[in-house]
């Protein structure tokens, strides 16, 4: 199975480096090399890309930038020359934060953490949590110890990132699992759950309230991360109606 990346960077240099590293190895293609965001932002439109080596110092739209107006982004590492960017990134779910000049050691250090995350060297454990659908009850299960535990999506509140964890919570109880919530936000359908915060995805089906600044769920109310307040005030349809 071959991982289709992209290339995104305004130095010829830096993309050559990645280039000559990803050479190295037999199951990666570069489907495109990009020298701006926007180029980039065409690829990803027409074209089903795995990962992003995304450089942030960028004209136009900065890399952090970029990457905030995708919704279900693509596994991102990004490689840069700026450290000080480091926890910017980490708070978009990056996969990796490689510092320039890139060793092909530190590089392919990168690459096992997306081998790790996708388990595409041991597809038995492709995820802990995977998304099932029957005739007329869609739901999912996850891994907890050695149990497989099936959850409706018509009974899930809302999903809560905790580092390493996500506990999914439902109307009558919680459950924990190790994940990621980026890799689970890629398999619920769009048109019922929504990511409103980086550590946040709701079930729009459950919401009871709204405003400009908080999504209420029952008597929970979360908050709207504000690279997210954009893009959930439109999917929520906020000031048409008024």
């Amino acid at each position: 199975m071959k991982i289709k990346c992209i290339v995104v960077d305004d130095e010829p240099l830096a993309i050559r480096v990645i280039e000559s590293h990803i050479e190295k190895l037999n199951n990666i293609e570069i489907v495109a090399k990009c020298s701006n965001a926007i180029d980039a932002l065409d690829i990803l439109k027409n074209n089903k890309i795995d990962l992003i080596f995304l450089d942030i110092q960028m004209p136009e739209l900065t890399g952090l930038e970029f990457l905030n107006t995708l919704q279900n982004p693509p596994s991102v590492i990004f490689t840069t020359a700026y450290r000080n960017y480091a926890i910017d990134a980490f708070e978009l779910d990056v996969l990796d934060y490689l510092l320039k000049p890139i060793t092909f050691e530190r590089f392919l250090k990168a690459i096992n953490k997306f081998y790790k995350l996708l388990s595409y060297k041991k597809p038995e454990t492709l995820s802990n949590v995977s998304a099932t659908q029957i005739e007329s009850e869609p739901f999912i299960y996850i891994k907890r110890n050695k149990t497989m535990i099936k959850i409706l999506l018509k009974d899930i509140l809302f999903i809560e990132s905790l580092k390493d964890y996500i506990r999914i919570h439902t109307e009558d109880d919680s459950y924990m699992t190790k994940q990621q919530i980026s890799l689970i936000e890629k398999n619920l359908p769009e048109e019922q759950f929504l990511r409103v915060h980086k550590s946040f995805i709701i079930n729009i089906e459950k919401i009871t309230t709204f405003s400009p600044n908080y999504i209420g769920l029952k008597d929970k109310k979360i908050s709207i991360g504000r690279s997210y307040k954009a893009y959930v005030l439109n999917k929520l349809n906020y000031g048409k109606n008024f």
